[in-house]
């Protein structure tokens, strides 16, 4: 997996990428972590996700998207439904959701340049071994790289 250290948003804001994933919850919250900057940074991308139901299992593994427009031409933010709530301890990623949303964005994406902070890592509490390993196999033979982040 490429690894570069810095900030997925000013790399992507800075045209590095073609499109940029994170991963949410079903609740339409973006109120922390990266996401909370992303929504700050790309007002569009929250909006698509207010777009989605609230709440709803049936979102967890898919992905929602915006098109914004940076001083370097389109970027695509995706939102990838990795987790399904917000509150509480202990791991609260789903890894067969990240599954199933990594393998939405290459089937639909898979051309483009992508970039991606520790999915599921931070506050999702989920093992970024094993996070990164299905992140892996399902952008097999694409362009993607771990943003680790270092501001």
């Amino acid at each position: 997996m490429k690894t570069v250290n810095g900030d997925l948003i000013k790399l992507a804001q800075a045209g590095e990428f073609d499109l940029i994933v994170h991963g949410c919850n079903c609740f339409c919250k973006m109120g922390a972590g990266i996401a909370l900057g992303i929504k700050r940074a790309f007002p569009l991308a929250y909006q698509a996700d207010l777009a989605t139901p609230k709440g709803s299992h049936e979102k967890l593994g898919t992905i929602s998207h915006a098109i914004v427009v940076t001083d370097h031409g389109q970027l695509i933010v995706v939102n990838a439904y990795t987790q399904f709530d917000y509150r509480g301890k202990g791991v609260k990623v789903d890894y067969q959701a990240l599954r199933l949303a990594f393998r939405a964005i290459k089937d639909r994406f898979g051309d483009l340049r992508i970039g991606f902070p520790a999915i599921g890592a931070g506050l999702a509490g989920g093992d970024w071994d094993l996070i990164a390993s299905i992140i892996e196999e399902e952008l097999e033979g694409t362009d993607f790289t771990f943003v680790k982040y270092q501001p």
